[in-house]
């Protein structure tokens, strides 16, 4: 049972060693342990003040992040109709520009085609007029006895040119 009960000598020598070393501690090391606290507590503070900064910073940028990528995608937008306007202007420019090129083209085609259906016209009431002198010229030039001689002769001289003709 003397383990149990310590006896009163060791109970006042050791109050006394714990009122030493309270006395001690509390001279010499309790501030530099309030204040080892004290600015572990500042300093954690001060980071969590920083890390709201950073998160509201984040915030702001991811904010701006966003209006930048929407006035991009705006701006590809337009970019997109523009070249699409530009693309149809000058598509439809070429098909006008084509259009009055192919117009040019028929006319002068027709003007051609009128000019030597003119010219075939004038050439064929030049051979006409040339057998028609030659006929007359061959009937005068023959003289016939008889009236019936001589309307065989100009039927004879209309069926040549009737064939010529046809040729």
């Amino acid at each position: 049972m003397d383990l149990l009960l310590p006896g009163f000598g060791l109970l006042v020598w050791t109050l006394i060693a714990f009122a030493i070393v309270f006395y001690v501690l509390r001279k010499y090391a309790w501030k530099i342990i309030l204040q080892s606290l004290d600015e572990r507590e500042k300093g954690i503070a001060e980071s969590l003040d920083s890390a709201k900064k950073v998160k509201a910073e984040m915030a702001l940028l991811k904010s701006e992040n966003e209006a930048l990528m929407a006035k991009a995608r705006e701006e590809r937008a337009q970019m997109l109709k523009e070249a699409k306007e530009t693309k149809e202007r000058i598509v439809n420019e070429a098909k006008d520009q084509a259009k009055a090129e192919a117009a040019k083209i028929i006319a002068d085609a027709q003007s051609a085609i009128h000019s030597q259906k003119m010219a075939a016209l004038t050439d064929v009431k030049n051979q006409i007029g040339t057998m028609v002198i030659e006929v007359a010229e061959k009937v005068i030039r023959k003289q016939l006895e008889n009236k019936s001689e001589q309307e065989r002769y100009i039927k004879e001289m209309a069926g040549e040119l009737h064939q010529f003709g046809k040729q």
